[in-house]
């Protein structure tokens, strides 16, 4: 399992892209939300989108591997219908996921599991790309800012940290990374 995480902004969904078109043994793992789609998303490719009802029903069911409430009313998880659907196939899972997902992740696959913490290379850079994406409304971007300056503190708990500076050389050192990880 590739654990992919980082703040909002930082560019993990790029990696992620990225490593998923070039590594054939690696499934992207589609992550449950309750917060709407955005422009370009796809119900089953980028999440499933819930409702929150159907969220807290599904987490009485205990139909998650782990879940989170990453914003006040926002839920993010990774159903276990996911991960089977995936090593079914006989596939490593990659998974692009918030940071307290990862921790849950990484604690539950400890020893099965690389997980790194993309890091964008300052929080004013992080915040400006943020702006910039245009995704979000003033207090939705308001809400991200606070959050990823706690999500921040978590990088020395991850197996490896990434400094997206410069795409490119992010992206050729996210897959020596996940080269090296999967070959040993």
């Amino acid at each position: 399992m590739i654990i992919i995480t980082a703040p909002s902004g930082a560019g993990k969904t790029t990696i992620v892209k990225h490593l998923k078109s070039n590594f054939p043994e690696l499934e992207f793992s589609v992550s449950a939300t309750t917060r709407p789609k955005r422009v370009g998303e796809k119900h089953g490719r980028d999440y499933y989108f819930l409702t929150r009802d159907k969220f807290i029903e599904l987490i009485g069911e205990k139909a998650f591997l782990e879940w989170q409430e990453v914003y006040p009313g926002q839920f993010y998880g990774t159903l276990h219908s996911e991960v089977e659907r995936i090593t079914d196939r006989g596939k490593s899972i990659l998974f692009d996921i918030d940071v307290q997902g990862a921790m849950n992740l990484k604690k539950e696959f400890q020893g099965k599991s690389m997980a790194i913490f993309i890091k964008p290379p300052s929080l004013q850079i992080l915040m400006d790309r943020l702006r910039n994406r245009g995704s979000e409304s003033n207090e939705q971007l308001r809400k991200r800012i606070i959050k990823l300056k706690e999500e921040l503190s978590y990088e020395s708990a991850f197996d490896r940290v990434l400094v997206n500076d410069d795409l490119s050389n992010a992206l050729f050192e996210a897959e020596n990374i996940v080269d090296e990880f999967l070959n040993s």
